[in-house]
């Protein structure tokens, strides 16, 4: 049974990746675009360039999109994690302390999925699997640079 689970593992984080990188994303899209439930025309939509809404939601966007599609996972999960540590120290817990009683529970959730991302990387469905990797030469086998310098 382990083995089988251990096997699905790269598509779980994957898949797990995709959702989260998503509903980041469009947690973004609401705040600066009125869009997916947001409140558009009811003041709901952030102004450009206000801190720290504006800039939050320009981070819950890009670093949403380019986590849900496995380009450059760890660092936009790094940035996303960070930004969302900010809210939930910042924001929400001078109301109170626990994240029940001061309403960062998605903020919490969200900083927390990103730090895993952050050490999981993409999974298995991400796009980054597709770009070309470049190495070092002192990273290449031995058997590359025995072939190379002959």
């Amino acid at each position: 049974m382990s083995a089988r689970l251990n096997s699905a593992q790269p598509y779980v984080v994957g898949l797990f990746r995709i959702v989260v990188g998503l509903l980041f994303a469009c947690h973004g899209a609401a705040a600066l675009f009125g869009v997916l439930g947001g409140a558009a025309g009811k003041g709901g939509t952030v102004d450009a360039g206000t801190w720290p809404g504006w800039y939050a939601a320009v981070i819950q966007l890009v670093c949403g999109t380019l986590v849900m599609l496995g380009l450059g996972t760890r660092a936009a999960a790094f940035l996303a994690s960070g930004s969302m540590a900010y809210a939930y120290f910042d924001v929400h817990q001078r109301h109170a302390l626990w994240p029940m009683q001061n309403g960062g529970e998605p903020s919490a959730m969200f900083c927390w999925a990103f730090l895993l991302l952050v050490f999981t990387g993409s999974g298995a469905l991400g796009l980054d699997r597709f770009l070309p990797r470049r190495t070092s030469p002192e990273r290449e086998p031995a058997t590359r640079k025995a072939a190379v310098s002959a």
